[in-house]
């Protein structure tokens, strides 16, 4: 099972919706995909349709040690595509962790926990924020893939997020590589946009991936239908967007 945590810790920069519609997209492949939700905000989770507070042990039980991480898997509407939902909480846990002693690593054991074989990709979608539960993510993950919004403002984030992978790469997790760079909510009408991408990949050559993920209404439409874009608008230009990315994406990580 590949693991992937998606990060970006600036806001807007399509992270959740690559989490979301990437998974979408390869379990409509046939693959077999688990999203874990670790944002206390919920995004993945409320855009899957997945309630993250339903009264059930929850993720921030299960990083505690009061629940089981494999029972919290819930399927969604997509065949192939299951999510660990996130709660609230989850910012609590934050805290907890931080008192703990190999506190970076307790996502890392969890996802041990989980069946083998089960799964063909493990997406982690991290908070907007570089802290505790975004150095599990790391922790856990074997790739990295950063989303950019096609904005110069966010240039300086990505590679301050690279030197933060290669710190994490040196002192916790040595197989932590990054799988690409991905230009999202580029709108081609710009030249400011276009701009953009043109430096991403002066900056990071075959790390960007070439599918870039455009400006569509019906993509920014479809989590207020629940619905991943390849099942709320199968047709539309988002949707294509995220299975150009999938076909790249296995290509990548085989």
């Amino acid at each position: 099972m590949k693991r992937v945590a998606v990060l970006n810790h600036k806001g807007g920069s399509g992270k959740t919706t690559t989490a979301v519609n990437l998974g979408a997209a390869l379990a409509e492949a046939g693959k077999r995909v688990l999203v874990l939700d670790f944002d206390p905000a919920a995004g993945a989770s409320l855009w899957l349709g997945i309630a993250s507070e339903d009264g059930r042990p929850g993720l921030a039980q299960a990083l505690a040690g009061a629940a089981a991480f494999p029972d919290l898997v819930r399927e969604t509407a997509v065949a192939g595509l299951e999510i660990i939902p996130a709660a609230l909480s989850l910012s609590k846990a934050e805290k907890s962790l931080a008192g703990e002693i190999g506190g970076e690593a307790i996502l890392k054991k969890k996802v041990a926990d989980l069946p083998a074989g089960r799964w063909d990709y493990f997406f982690v979608d991290c908070p907007p924020t570089l802290g505790l539960l975004t150095l599990n993510a790391l922790s856990a993950a074997s790739h990295v893939l950063i989303p950019v919004e096609a904005h110069v403002m966010a240039l300086s984030g990505v590679v301050s997020l690279m030197e933060t992978v290669a710190v994490v790469r040196e002192r916790l997790n040595p197989g932590l590589s990054v799988c690409g760079v991905l230009a999202c909510r580029v709108d081609r009408r710009t030249l400011h946009s276009m701009e953009v991408v043109r430096i991403l990949k002066d900056k990071f050559g075959p790390l960007l991936y070439s599918t870039q993920i455009h400006e569509n209404v019906k993509l920014a439409e479809s989590p207020s239908f629940a619905k991943p874009v390849t099942l709320y608008a199968p047709s539309s230009p988002g949707a294509e967007d995220y299975r150009a990315l999938a076909r790249e994406f296995m290509e990548k990580i085989s």
